[in-house]
């Protein structure tokens, strides 16, 4: 008995519409000249964040930053994947 394909043409047509968008759009950001420039200095405070969580309070503001680091592996010696995730944030308050 053949498989009716319109139940799976219109979810297949919706899912790949959406994903298509979204794939077509990060495709034109990273080929633009503007998009997604790296800034070196950026780069390296990122690097010099320790892991975990912090925070740090001066006078008028409140900054904090986050990193994690870890490792995955297919078995003990399959393929791997190293995930370095970090962020940097600042609150800033002022009466006026």
């Amino acid at each position: 008995m053949p498989l009716p394909l319109a139940p799976i043409a219109t979810v297949a047509l919706r899912y790949g519409l959406r994903y298509g968008a979204v794939a077509l759009a990060a495709y034109a950001l990273s080929k633009s000249q503007n998009g997604l420039r790296r800034d070196q200095r950026h780069e390296d405070a990122m690097d010099e964040l320790g892991e975990g969580l912090a925070f740090r309070r001066d006078q008028e503001q409140v900054s904090g930053g986050a990193r994690m680091r870890r490792t995955f592996r297919l078995g003990d010696t399959g393929p791997g994947v190293e995930i370095d995730a970090s962020a940097l944030g600042r609150l800033r308050v002022r009466r006026v």
